[in-house]
C-alpha cells in the first residue's frame, strides 16, 4: 500500500504552517473545559451514544482475586467478543481500522480481531490529572518543538493544538514514576520459530528519585536501566539511558556494559533507527514503548480525532496459565488471546523532514484519547509502500492506577516477520511498582556494577 501523496504533501504543508507559529499552553477558558466536558486528561468525558459509553473515572479498584503481586487477573473474565474482524467482512469495518490492520487482515487468514464491548478503564492518580490540568495553561513548546517550557511532570498538552503537542503527550505519559519489571522479546522466524530474550528493566522519572533535587538536571525526564537476563549468550549486558527531553540540544545520554569485554560505553547509536537491543532487526531505537525519543525528524501533523478499534484491556495476553508458545504463532501473535474495542483515538501523521535521514519516511500514530498512549502505528517506507504495523495491546494496572501496555507487537508485512515485546507469563515477579532508586542508581559506575559475568 502506497502513501497517498497528495495527502502527504498537505501533511507537509500543514505541519511548514505550524512551524512559523508559537506553540503554547491554552487559555483558561479552553482550560477550564478539564473535568468539566472533557477529563481530567484531556479526552470527551461523553460517550458516542452507542458503543462508547462516558468516562466515569476508570477501573481503580482491583478485581477481588487479585492477589497484589504483579500478576494481573481479567476484571472482566466472563465476556464474550461482540463480533469478530476478519477477511470475511473487513471492508464494512475499514473505516474504523488503520490501513496497516486491514493489510494484516489481508495478508492472513487467521489475522481476526475480536471486537468486545467498550470499557473506558483508563485512569491516572490524582495528583497526576491535577498536574495535567495545571499544565494545560502553562506549559509550551519551546527551542522549534524539541523541548517543553514551565514542565515538571505529567501530560504536558491535554488540549492539543497541533500533531507534536500530541506526540510530546505520548512520550512523556505517567507511567508509575518508578518500575522494575521482567519481560521477555521474541522475533520469530516467517514459519514461527523463535527463542526468548529476557529482559529486567528499571523505569524511573526525575522527579521520582529519592534523592531528587528541584531543579537538578532539568533537562532529563526518567533514567532507564535495561539488563539480559536470558539467554546465555546475551546474558549480563546492561544498557543505561537518561533520557533527555530536548535531544537535539542534549542527545539521549546512553551506555552499554558488555559482559563479555567487561568495560562500558557510550552507545550513540540508541536513537532513531539506530537498531533496538537484540532484536534481530526487527525494531529502531525509536520503536520501543511503540515511539520514543526526539521527534526533530519529522513534521508532524494533527490530522484529527476519530473513532477506531484497538487493542484494550488486553488482560488474556497476561494471563500467568498460558505459555509463549500459546501466543507466538507463524506471522502474528495468537489473536483469539486479543480483544479489541471502539474507542477515540489522536490520528497524527509524521512525515520525514527534507534533508533527514529515517528508514521510515511516513508513520501514522493513532494515540488513544484516553491515555495519551500510541495504539496503532502505521510505518511506511521510502518507497511509500506500507511495512511495518504496530500494535499496543493495552491494560489498566488497576492497583497502580496505571495505563500501560500488556505487550507490544510490531509486524513487517514485506519479510512476515515480527516482534514481540513485554511478555510476562512464564515471567517470576513481572513487575513491581514504587522502586526506590538514588541518582547514583543510574551512572555508569551502576552499570559496570549491574554486569553479571
Amino acid at each position: 500500500m502506497k502513501l497517498n501523496k497528495k495527502l502527504l504533501a498537505t501533511g507537509v504543508l500543514a505541519a511548514s504552517m505550524f512551524a512559523g507559529q508559537a506553540y503554547g499552553a491554552v487559555s483558561a477558558a479552553e482550560a477550564a473545559k478539564l473535568g468539566d466536558s472533557l477529563t481530567p486528561m484531556g479526552a470527551e468525558k461523553a460517550g458516542n451514544g452507542g458503543e462508547i459509553p462516558a468516562w466515569t473515572g476508570g477501573l481503580t479498584t482491583p478485581p477481588s482475586d487479585y492477589k497484589g503481586d504483579g500478576v494481573y487477573v481479567n476484571p472482566f473474565p466472563g465476556e464474550k467478543p461482540k463480533f469478530t474482524i476478519n477477511q470475511g467482512n473487513v471492508d464494512q469495518y475499514a473505516d474504523k481500522l488503520s490501513p496497516g490492520q486491514v493489510a494484516m487482515i489481508k495478508k492472513y487468514d487467521d489475522y481476526v480481531m475480536p471486537v468486545y464491548e467498550t470499557h473506558r478503564s483508563a485512569a491516572y492518580p490524582k495528583e497526576v490529572m491535577d498536574e495535567t490540568v495545571a499544565n494545560a495553561s502553562k506549559v509550551e513548546l519551546i527551542k522549534d518543538g524539541n523541548g517543553l517550557g514551565n514542565y515538571e511532570s505529567a501530560t504536558p498538552f491535554p488540549i492539543p493544538q497541533n500533531g507534536l503537542e500530541a506526540i510530546w503527550n505520548h512520550i512523556t505519559r505517567y507511567r508509575g514514576g518508578s518500575v522494575q519489571r521482567n519481560v521477555g522479546q521474541v522475533t520469530p522466524t516467517a514459519g514461527g520459530d523463535y527463542s526468548v530474550v529476557k529482559f529486567q528493566d528499571e523505569l524511573t522519572w526525575r522527579t521520582y528519585l529519592s534523592d531528587y533535587e528541584p531543579g537538578e538536571d532539568p533537562n532529563v525526564l526518567f533514567y532507564f536501566k535495561q539488563a539480559i537476563t536470558g539467554p546465555a549468550r546475551l546474558a549480563g549486558n546492561v544498557l543505561l539511558v537518561h533520557e533527555t527531553i530536548d535531544q537535539v540540544a542534549e542527545p539521549r545520554r546512553a551506555w552499554v556494559y558488555n559482559a563479555g569485554q567487561r568495560r562500558v560505553r557510550r552507545a550513540p547509536q540508541v536513537a532513531y533507527d539506530g537498531p533496538g537491543t537484540a532484536a534481530d532487526g526487527m525494531r529502531t531505537s525509536d520503536n520501543f514503548d511503540m515511539f520514543n525519543g526526539a521527534p526533530d525528524r519529522y513534521n508532524w501533523e494533527l490530522v484529527g480525532k476519530q473513532e477506531m478499534y484497538i487493542p484494550y484491556n488486553s488482560y488474556k495476553l497476561v494471563d500467568p496459565s498460558l505459555n509463549y508458545d500459546q501466543i507466538i504463532k507463524a506471522g502474528h501473535i495468537n489473536q483469539d488471546l486479543t480483544r479489541y474495542e471502539l474507542h477515540r483515538v489522536w490520528h497524527v501523521r509524521a512525515t520525514l523532514k527534507e534533508g533527514e535521514r529515517h528508514i521510515y519516511a511516513q508513520r501514522d500514530f493513532y494515540i488513544d484519547e484516553d491515555t495519551w498512549q500510541a495504539a496503532v502505528i502505521d510505518h511506511y517506507d521510502g518507497r511509500g509502500e506500507l511495512w511495518r504495523v504496530a500494535e499496543a495491546h493495552a491494560m489498566q494496572f488497576y492497583d497502580q492506577v496505571v495505563p500501560w501496555y500488556a505487550i507490544e507487537v510490531l509486524y513487517d508485512l514485506l519479510s512476515g516477520r515480527y516482534l514481540a515485546l513485554g511478555l510476562t507469563n512464564e515471567e517470576t515477579d513481572p513487575y513491581e511498582f514504587g522502586v526506590e532508586r538514588r541518582s547514583r542508581d543510574y551512572t555508569p559506575a551502576a552499570l559496570r556494577r549491574a554486569g553479571t559475568r
